[in-house]
């Protein structure tokens, strides 16, 4: 582990050594939004966010250039000469965490990277109504979605769900929480809440969940049983009789000649 660390450190060194050289180098220096290193900007869905780039003691036109990620952004000409500006609106989750990063076009050694801290609540409200045959298996679904984390906890008919490990389980990510309860029974009706708690408030979806009594299955099998014994029966009186129905059959071609 020691020795890891040293070697992160060594190769860390050179490349910082090479950026410092570069920006000697140039004379130059960008900031954005008057921050000349990396930095995080926290921000709400469904504002705007303005990024403004700045080249620092500048002696003559430079060019700019913007990334989203790894893609270029697209800009006016006008726009790209010692000062340039991005508008991000609205803001939606899927900029959670995405980094912009204005560049010198001609060494873009020499950068300043801003990354969006998009912040929203989870979207979870209204309520679902649930119909499971006993002994199958039901799964209740809540989006949780959110920056900051919301934090869950699942309850029935008000009060706190105690997990049965057996027939129970809690799956929880970044996204979803969820509720599985495996082969149903008559014991788990009621109304599931899913509670989600953060910053923003508290969050809450019911599932009213029946349990219907299990359905005879149709008897299949049997059916398609009983009428192959009913065809085998009907050929085998056919075959049986064959001499009596082909007399009745000659009979009746000599009468109509």
């Amino acid at each position: 582990m020691v020795q890891s660390s040293s070697l992160a450190v060594l190769c860390a060194v050179p490349v910082l050594a090479v950026c410092f050289l570069a920006r000697i180098a140039t004379g130059l220096e960008l900031s954005v939004n008057d921050h000349t290193a990396d930095f995080s900007l926290t921000t709400y869905t469904d504002q705007s966010v303005s990024l403004s780039c700045l080249v620092q003691s500048s002696s003559q036109d430079e060019e700019l250039l913007w990334y989203r990620e790894d893609g270029q952004v697209n800009l006016e000409d006008e726009n790209k000469v010692n000062v340039s500006n991005i508008c991000i609106y609205p803001v939606t989750e899927s900029d959670n965490g995405v980094t912009f990063t204005c560049m010198l076009a001609r060494d873009e050694s020499v950068q300043v990277s801003v990354t969006l801290d998009v912040q929203f609540p989870p979207q979870l409200s209204g309520e679902e109504s649930l119909q499971i045959e006993e002994d199958k298996d039901v799964t209740l679904s809540c989006n949780s979605k959110s920056n900051p984390q919301s934090q869950a906890i699942w309850y029935k008919d008000n009060t706190t769900l105690t997990l049965q490990q057996d027939r129970y389980k809690v799956y929880q990510t970044s996204e979803v929480f969820q509720l599985s309860i495996t082969k149903a029974q008559k014991s788990d009706n009621g109304t599931y809440t899913c509670v989600l708690q953060s910053s923003w408030g508290e969050y809450r979806k019911d599932f009213h969940l029946t349990v219907e009594d299990k359905k005879t299955p149709f008897p299949t099998e049997a059916v398609i049983a009983a009428a192959v014994v009913v065809t085998i029966t009907i050929l085998f009186g056919i075959v049986a009789r064959r001499d009596k129905i082909f007399k009745c059959f000659k009979r009746s071609s000599e009468t109509k000649l």
